[in-house]
């Protein structure tokens, strides 16, 4: 049997939700409260294998509960239930540990379905939730190519006119001779512009400069 405990402000929905859930043979309510301090006091005296959250509740909101709840009872399930999909919200809840995010306005037996796949240990997103942890992870890494390529560019800067035409042509596999003969320089001379560049750019070899360079 999965205990489940429900905690929203609103009686209208915990009702609903304890209706809907008796609608399944293994699923049994065992506890409702009204925010996230009574829900706390409430875990000192019953053990849920998961917790219904509404987000926006007076006190204590769903995003701090369930912090707390993943602090104090790590085995417990909490999976977010609100009728808001602010990308704030989401990705609050999700970095505070909460193992499921879902819509109020999903049908009975799709929150039936939520609670027993957390309840297995499955992470579940309402899919609309998912598109946009998707789209949100998706663009975190451009802006993080973005700024790395701007790094780029800066410690590009920091190099002489002499010490980019070496890194270049390093880039291009040539060797401390091949370089000296190329620019008329001598071999020595090569060998301190690349200890240079190296520090510059706080890279350890030539192999690093290399796919420093052919990857700006």
């Amino acid at each position: 049997m999965i205990k489940v405990m429900i905690v929203d402000d609103q009686g209208l929905i915990r009702d609903g939700l304890k209706m809907i859930l008796s609608l399944s043979n293994n699923i049994e309510v065992i506890g409702e409260a009204l925010n996230g301090n009574e829900a706390l006091d409430l875990l000192n005296k019953i053990e849920p294998h998961v917790i219904l959250m509404d987000i926006r509740m007076p006190l204590m909101d769903g995003v701090e509960t369930t912090k707390v709840i993943k602090e104090k009872f790590p085995l417990i399930k909490v999976i977010i239930l609100t009728t808001f999909n602010e990308d704030e919200y989401i990705f609050e809840g999700l970095k505070n540990g909460a193992d499921g995010y879902i819509l109020k306005d999903m049908k009975s037996d799709e929150i039936i379905k939520a609670i027993k796949e957390v309840y297995k240990g499955n992470v579940l997103l309402h899919p609309q939730i998912a598109t946009k942890v998707v789209r949100a992870f998706n663009g975190r890494n451009n802006q993080r190519e973005i700024r790395n390529n701007e790094e780029k560019i800066k410690s590009m800067e920091e190099l002489t006119p002499r010490e980019l035409e070496i890194a270049k042509l390093v880039a291009k596999g040539k060797n401390n001779g091949e370089i000296s003969k190329e620019l008329f320089i001598t071999e020595g001379t090569v060998k301190n512009h690349l200890t240079r560049i190296l520090s510059k750019l706080e890279l350890r070899d030539r192999t690093q400069l290399a796919v420093f360079i052919n990857s700006k």
